[in-house]
């Protein structure tokens, strides 16, 4: 899968988005298996549907910063943020008409 590099967040974007994810619920979930393919395949599936996503990380929790940089790059998605075990990941849906959030 090959898309373009997502530009990096500003500070008032990652504010944004984090008060946006404040009431969502992690979509996605990191077992004892890890980053598998049907992770980073649930995840893209995912970003494209919400846009704003919860991952948490159930195992892993020491090296959820490298799990968390393997998932940006894989989905070309940005981490807008880690809270505890929680990580919160942005893709703006490329099709302007099926964009919910605006940033």
């Amino acid at each position: 899968m090959i898309r373009q590099n997502m530009n990096p967040l500003t500070i008032e974007q990652k504010r944004k988005l984090k008060s946006l994810a404040h009431h969502r619920k992690p979509v996605v979930y990191i077992g004892q298996n890890g980053i598998t393919e049907g992770v980073i395949e649930a995840t893209d599936k995912a970003l494209t549907a919400h846009e704003l996503i919860k991952v948490k990380f159930i195992d892993f929790k020491d090296e959820k910063k490298s799990l968390v940089q393997n998932i940006e790059e894989k989905t070309n998605s940005a981490c807008v943020s880690i809270i505890g075990n929680i990580a919160i990941f942005f893709r703006q849906n490329p099709d302007s008409k099926k964009r919910q959030i605006d940033v």
